[in-house]
C-alpha cells in the first residue's frame, strides 16, 4: 500500500507538474505576444476597459474566455473517441495555447483589481510560492537538467548552422 501511495503521488505530481511548467513556460511569451495587439485601436480600448474593472467584474472576466473554450475541449474528446486522436490533439493543444494567452494578458491586466479581493489577495501568494517552489524542485530533478543539456545542443547545433549559411 505504501508502494501504491508513493507511486500515485508521484503520477499526480508529474501531471501537475507538466499543467504549471506548460503554463510557465507559455505565460510571459504568450502574455507578450498578446499585449502587442494593443497598437490595434479597438484592441486598446477593450483591454483598457478591462484594466478598469471593479474587482469581481476582473474576476468575471475570467470566465469568458474558460467557457468560451469548454466546447473547443469537447470538441476534442468528441475526436478522441471517435478514432480522430491526432485532430483531437492538435484541437485540444491550440485551445490551451490560445486559453492560456488570453488568461495571461486578462490577468496582467487585472491583478491591482484581483488582489483588492480578499480571498484572492490571501491565496494568490501562497499559490504563487507553491507553484514556485515546485518550478525550482523541478529545475533539481535529473529529466531537467537533461532536457537543459539538450536544449543547449540544439541551440549549439543551430547556430553552427546559421554561422555556415
Amino acid at each position: 500500500m505504501k508502494h501504491l501511495k508513493s507511486l500515485l503521488r508521484n503520477l499526480v505530481f508529474a501531471v501537475v507538474a507538466a499543467i504549471v511548467l506548460f503554463e510557465e513556460w507559455g505565460w510571459e511569451p504568450l502574455a507578450a505576444l498578446f499585449a502587442r495587439l494593443s497598437h490595434l485601436p479597438l484592441w486598446a480600448w477593450m483591454e483598457r476597459k478591462i484594466s478598469r474593472l471593479p474587482p469581481w467584474g476582473a474576476l468575471l472576466i475570467f470566465a469568458v474566455p474558460m467557457l468560451a473554450l469548454l466546447p473547443v475541449k469537447l470538441a476534442a474528446l468528441y475526436l478522441f473517441a471517435h478514432g480522430r486522436a491526432s485532430l483531437g490533439l492538435v484541437l485540444l493543444l491550440s485551445a490551451k495555447l490560445l486559453g492560456t494567452a488570453v488568461l495571461a494578458r486578462l490577468f496582467q491586466l487585472t491583478q491591482p483589481a484581483l488582489m483588492q479581493i480578499a480571498w484572492f489577495a490571501h491565496w494568490y501568494p501562497r499559490w504563487k510560492a507553491w507553484k514556485d517552489g515546485l518550478i525550482a524542485q523541478m529545475h533539481h530533478s535529473a529529466p531537467w537538467r537533461w532536457g537543459q543539456q539538450i536544449k543547449t545542443s540544439a541551440k549549439d547545433w543551430w547556430a553552427t548552422l546559421r554561422v555556415g549559411k
